[in-house]
This record gives structure tokens, C-alpha cells and sequence, in this order.
């Protein structure tokens, strides 16, 4: 079928249009890896009531932004969307896909500038999860493309993932599937994270036990040290994870410690391992079946030292957290702040400067147990769900700010509701899904806030993810 792309939308997607038919509709056709105004001839791949999902199996007129992804495994593994994109251009496209989200899902306007604020696009994250596959030996990659690989695109040389050792690999899932995909590096890792791939991968993985199935890495802010936590089967014998954890540190002194939790693989829902780690919204509180050395990892930004936990939630681009906590807490003082949604307390310790009392809540009791080391005497946490809170209204007092980071489904009408109710002179809202954004703030623009400053964080070059900061005021 020949398409022609009309745009991006969120997701990743290039839309097209089938053209009208007998009954005078047409179908809209959503292709990855494309930009707007390509011609493409495409493949449906899957058809459902009014749309259907195509992938390029000839790109007939390529648009002349077009560039060579850096990455050899890019439209194979399932992690990144957009590196076919110049960096300069893919924040421009986030940009018309924000405004049109608000527009589409909640008539909002924006009536100020979007202000960008762009990272480096390569090695700029402090974590990664990885999958573990041990047993028979796999084999290297082929020079074959992948099925979303048509012959119409850049040519992309596949590059060896061949095992460091018989028994083991670490990979990816391929693109929409739970299928393995072995990597030896990923370039929007930090340096410290692909070195310690490559390492592995030269040890053969200490010979890695059976039942660890996964192994995240997380970095400190100087890239140095790291701590890594696995997840593993029930079959796990404890014994053999301590003695796989004191190998990892002795091998790799990089490895701070190492904590081991039961698996968290779950049903098959194409996500890659990158995409998990960004859209899980579940609190990571299971205890530990073992642990060797440090649990937690302190990781310094400018003004602050925080400390974090296995499991435990914080941003991942290394680039722009200072720039981010800046934007969110700069120009605000008085008396009183919400911080929801907190965290470890990345945005509290700012607000403590400038607010005599500050309320952090969070649900999460591993990432609350590092919130109570993080903050200073005026910073009181509470354990709890934000909407739980919100609903027993413990505070009678108005609060001059209240910042929310909630997770990719949003925070939702109970708390959206609670917000109202208090009315906060300023609402600062963190997002990382621009349609969870539009529905959460279409209520408090009706309620009489407006938007002063709109920014767009740009946390995950080469991904269609979109990190945005909503300054609200009455």
C-alpha cells in the first residue's frame, strides 16, 4: 500500500491516510520510523476497527531530514524511535505533538512558547535494564534485517552480539515482542554502563546463575560507581547469587553492590526493556531475596547529595537534572509547599530553602525510606498514596506551591479534584505523558489557573518520550 506521512504522533508512529473509499472514509495507517512528508509503500502488519498498524517495506521518497542512525540495533531493539531524526528536530516534533495532545484531548491552547531544554543525545543515561540469558550458546547476528527493516531504508551493517561466554548474553527485546535481542553496547547509555556491558560480556558473566533474568544498572552522577540489582526466578538459590554478586565486585570494582529481588517479568506486551523501565509506574517494594555490599548509591546533583536505593525511583537522564529541579522550584518560597508524588525527595530538598514547611508524600517505601535520609529538619515525609492524603487533609492550610511528579498514568481525578479544592496560588506539574498531562489540567484551567510557563524537557533523546513541566497560576 503507498502512504504518504502526514505526521508524528505520540508513540513513536508516523500517520498516513488510506485513500477514501467507496463508503467516502479513509483509515488511518500508523508506520514507525518515518517522518512527515515520506512516501512510503507499507505492509499491514495488524487492522482494527477504523485503524490499522503497516511497517515500510520501501521507502519511496525519503524526506531530506533524514539521517543514519548511530545505533546498529536501532528498529530492532524496541528502546529508541526517532534516531533516524536529527536531535534538533526531534525536540521540534515533540514540541507539535505536545500542543496537539492538549489541543486534541482538552481544547487547550498554549497560548506561550514551549521553551526546550535539549540534552546531549547520546550517553545520557545513568540506567539501563537489561535482559540475562543463560544456557546453550547464542549465536552471532547475522547481516540480516530485521522484518521493520525495508530495503528502501539507509542500509544498517548488523554487528555481532556473540556471547562473551558459552551460557550467556545480555539483550533487549526486539521491537514489539518479547523475543531476545543480544547487545553488546548502547549508545544512549552512560560510558560507565557500557563498559561494564562490555565487561561482562568479556567474562563470559562469572557464570551467571540460571535464575537471574534481568540486571539493572544505575550510575552515580560522576559516572564511577554503580549499583546493580537483579531479578530472578523462584528456583533462585540465595547461595548462588552472593556468590555471583561478591565475583561481580571483585571483577568489576565499578559495582558498588548488588541487591536481588524475585522476577518482575510479566505477559508479553511488546514493551522493551528500556520502555519498562521508563513507563513502569508500580512501586518497587519487594523485598530482597539477597543482597552484597552497598544497598544504596549517593548520587550528587549541584546544591545536593541524594541517597538511593535499590528499586528505588529517580530520573535517568544525567544531563538535566539540575536544569529540571531548577525550572520546578526556582522563584517559589512562602511559608507552605506540597511536593507529591516526591520520590526520594529530589524536589524537596530544593523547596526546603525557601519554604519554611514543606509536606513530601510518597507511596513507594523504598524510595520514602531514602525521601526521610534525603531532607532536612523543615521537609515532613509521609508514607502514604497521594490521594489517600489529599483525601484525609491532614493540612487545613492553604499551600503557597504544590509540585507533582506522578507517574505515567497521571494523578487522576481524586487528586485532580483535591488540587481544586486547596487552591494553591501555584500548581507546577511534572509529566512524562502529554495525555495524562491534558486530561489532569483541563479541570484546574476551568477552575481558574492558567498556564504561565510551558517546558518541554527533553530526558530521552531518540525516543518518542516527552518530559514536560506545567507552571500553573490563580
Amino acid at each position: 500500500m503507498l502512504l504518504s506521512i502526514e505526521k508524528l504522533i505520540y508513540g513513536g508512529d508516523g500517520l498516513a491516510r488510506t485513500p477514501v473509499g467507496s463508503d467516502g472514509r479513509s483509515m488511518a495507517v500508523f508506520v514507525p520510523f518515518v517522518l512527515p512528508g515520506e512516501r512510503v509503500e507499507a505492509e499491514i502488519r495488524q487492522e482494527k476497527t477504523g485503524f490499522a498498524r503497516g511497517s515500510v517495506a520501501q521507502l519511496i521518497e525519503a524526506s531530506p531530514d533524514r539521517i543514519e542512525a548511530r545505533c546498529p540495533y536501532f528498529r530492532q531493539c524496541g528502546g529508541c524511535h526517532y534516531q533516524h531524526i536529527p536531535h534538533a528536530r526531534q525536540l521540534e516534533f515533540k514540541a507539535e505533538i505536545l500542543r496537539e495532545t492538549l489541543r486534541r484531548i482538552s481544547k487547550i491552547e498554549l497560548k506561550s512558547e514551549i521553551r526546550l531544554h535539549a540534552s546531549p543525545p547520546w550517553n545520557y543515561r545513568n540506567r539501563t535494564r537489561l535482559q540475562v540469558r543463560t544456557g546453550p550458546k547464542f549465536p552471532p547476528q547475522t547481516g540480516k534485517t530485521c522484518r521493520s527493516e525495508g530495503p528502501g531504508f539507509p542500509p544498517q551493517p548488523a554487528k555481532s552480539a556473540r556471547s562473551g561466554g558459552p551460557g550467556f548474553a545480555l539483550g533487549y527485546f526486539r521491537l514489539g515482542s518479547h523475543e531476545f535481542l543480544p547487545v553488546r553496547e548502547c549508545p544512549i547509555s552512560s560510558p560507565l554502563l557500557n563498559r561494564v556491558m562490555a565487561r561482562l560480556f568479556e567474562l563470559g558473566g562469572l557464570n551467571c546463575p540460571a535464575a537471574v533474568e534481568e540486571i539493572e544498572l544505575f550510575a552515580d552522577a560522576a559516572d564511577e560507581r554503580l549499583l546493580a540489582w537483579a531479578f530472578c526466578g523462584r528456583d533462585a538459590d540465595k547461595k548462588d547469587l552472593l556468590r555471583w554478586a561478591e565475583a561481580l565486585e571483585r571483577e568489576l570494582p565499578e559495582i558498588s553492590g548488588v541487591t536481588f529481588f524475585s522476577s518482575r517479568r510479566r505477559s508479553s506486551d511488546g514493551r522493551s526493556s528500556q520502555q519498562r523501565i521508563e513507563e513502569d509506574d508500580a512501586p518497587m517494594d519487594a523485598k530482597a531475596l539477597a543482597h552484597s555490599g552497598a544497598k544504596a548509591i549517593r548520587y550528587r546533583t549541584k546544591d545536593h547529595e541524594y541517597q538511593v536505593s535499590a528499586g528505588a525511583f529517580f530520573q535517568v537522564n544525567r544531563h538535566l537534572i539540575d536544569e529540571l529541579v531548577s525550572v520546578v522550584t526556582g522563584n517559589a518560597m512562602g511559608d507552605l509547599a506540597l511536593d507529591l508524588y516526591a520520590g526520594v525527595g529530589l524536589f524537596s530538598a530544593a523547596l526546603a530553602r525557601n519554604f519554611h514547611h514543606i509536606f513530601g508524600v510518597e507511596a513507594s517505601l523504598t524510595s520514602y525510606g531514602d525521601f526521610v535520609q534525603n531532607v532536612p529538619a523543615n521537609v515532613k515525609a509521609v508514607g502514604a498514596r497521594t490521594e489517600d492524603y489529599l483525601r484525609s487533609r491532614p493540612v487545613r492550610k492553604s499551600p503557597d506551591l504544590v509540585v507533582l511528579d506522578p507517574p505515567r498514568t497521571g494523578a487522576g481525578k481524586v487528586v485532580v479534584r483535591s488540587l481544586v479544592e486547596l487552591g494553591a496560588p501555584r500548581v507546577r506539574y511534572v509529566s512524562c505523558d502529554p495525555a495524562t498531562l491534558a486530561r489532569d489540567i483541563a479541570p484546574l484551567l476551568a477552575s481558574g489557573y492558567h498556564i504561565e510557563e510551558a517546558h518541554l524537557f527533553d530526558l530521552f533523546p531518540g525516543t518518542f518520550h516527552i518530559e514536560s513541566v506545567m507552571l500553573l497560576a490563580r
